[in-house]
């Protein structure tokens, strides 16, 4: 431990103390110093099993061959471009790609996309927002209770966790309106006057929603909640946004989640598996949306930045794509998905003192953990995943209370993996 001990000592010195965690007794965190595929080696030569795909980017595996060498090649040839003025290829190419995977299939190529792309998830989210305002000249949207959007400033007011705006609600602007985020047994029919009376009191511009909310729990809601927003928006001459920056890419059995109620946004935000693994957002909406919203620039950007479509990430993202493709990694993780939920319905039981219930949709599952008394058990959840570490297992705790035991693993996991993963799981909660 001699050599993560010294890299924690040097974050707790030199980096803000807010960023890391770490326990007094050392066993939290691990120190990543090399992953491939779905397995991760920490600093000092000990191999897990990445049940997170490192918050979901490494859909296509980690360090995917392919990807790899794109970027390589990249960096070797053009490292760095000048973002609005001066293009590069590569950026041109993705922006074809995205829209042709996106707003053309979606539409049979009666519609195509525009493209604005970012840096981290929560600019692409902020992306959005501009053109809301820009095309609808309405300042207010509304966002659901749970969500995680992000937490620059744009962003984080529709990021609905108290954990993350407390501190910084004297600046921020909370042009957003929450509405509750409907579980299966919720009733739409509520949720719907919920939603228009937030119209009538407000001026709205967009209806921004996770189709699955990740960090809110794992949140599945029911397939006709879509289908409600977009009824909703197109009534009321508002925007829908997507934000798909964790559901996309396959990762919920569809290219993106929105696919499984047949429901086309006005604008969606992607990133992290984007590019297995280089920071690059991107906002992708309507061709038609975006021109309306956006004027054509004189010289000038009125949203951009220095590393702007780098091509770097352009270059590894349409290789992300190509193998998603080529692995079949889409359908594979609908197949998957199936199994995992089977495999974690099968431990609901295994500890009486607990109620467990899965969830999932694709290979985004999570088993929350409550008290008998329907408390969250907050306290288990976040003991099975440290047990669970040392015995070479990487999982992640999600909820506001993290009493949701998260399972988002690379898309080119082995079934057997899965069923190692949940037999070690089965022990650990039987014996809390």
């Amino acid at each position: 431990m001699k050599k993560t001990q010294q890299i924690l000592r040097q974050l707790r010195a030199h980096e803000s103390r807010n960023v890391l965690f770490t326990e007094a007794d050392g066993s939290w965190p691990i120190v990543w110093e090399r992953a491939r595929g779905v397995y991760v080696w920490d600093a000092e030569g000990k191999k897990y099993l990445d049940l997170t795909a490192a918050f979901g980017v490494a859909s296509a595996g980690h360090a995917n061959p392919r990807v790899v060498r794109a970027g390589q090649r990249q960096m070797a040839t053009l490292l760095h471009a000048m973002g609005d003025v001066h293009p590069h290829a590569q950026k041109a190419h993705l922006a074809r790609e995205l829209s042709r995977l996106t707003f053309e299939r979606w539409s049979g190529g009666s519609t195509t996309g525009k493209v604005i792309y970012n840096n981290s998830g929560f600019e692409a989210v902020e992306s959005a927002l501009k053109t809301a305002i820009l095309g609808t000249g309405k300042r207010g949207i509304i966002a659901f209770k749970g969500a995680y959007h992000g937490l620059g400033y744009g962003a984080l007011n529709a990021t609905h966790r108290e954990h993350f705006r407390g501190a910084f609600r004297d600046q921020l602007g909370e042009f957003a309106q929450f509405a509750r985020f409907p579980a299966h047994d919720d009733n739409l029919p509520q949720l719907e006057k919920e939603l228009r009376s937030l119209f009538k009191k407000h001026a709205i511009g967009a209806i921004l929603a996770e189709p699955v909310q990740a960090r809110g729990g794992i949140n599945v809601p029911p397939t006709e909640f879509l289908l409600l927003l977009r009824r909703l928006c197109d009534e009321h001459g508002a925007l829908l946004i997507l934000d798909e920056i964790y559901t996309g890419f396959g990762r919920t059995g569809a290219w993106f989640a929105c696919e499984h109620s047949s429901v086309m946004p006005d604008l969606i935000c992607l990133g992290k598996a984007l590019t297995g693994g280089f920071p690059l957002s991107a906002c992708v909406g309507r061709a038609d949306v975006m021109d309306a919203a956006w004027p054509a620039s004189t010289g000038e950007a009125i949203h951009t930045s220095t590393f702007l479509g780098h091509p770097v990430g352009c270059a590894m993202a349409l290789a992300q794509i190509a193998e998603i493709r080529r692995l079949k990694l889409v359908e594979r993780s609908a197949k998957l998905g199936v199994t995992l939920l089977k495999l974690l319905r099968s431990v609901e039981t295994v500890n009486p003192k607990l109620k467990m219930t899965a969830r999932g949709v694709g290979l985004m599952t999570g088993l929350e953990l409550r008290h008998r008394d329907n408390s969250p058990a907050t306290t288990e959840s976040l003991a099975v995943i440290k047990r669970m570490l040392h015995h070479g297992f990487i999982l992640l705790p999600e909820g506001e209370h993290g009493n949701i035991i998260s399972l988002t693993p690379p898309l080119t996991i082995a079934e057997r993996q899965l069923k190692t993963t949940v037999a070690a799981l089965r022990e650990e909660l039987f014996r809390l």
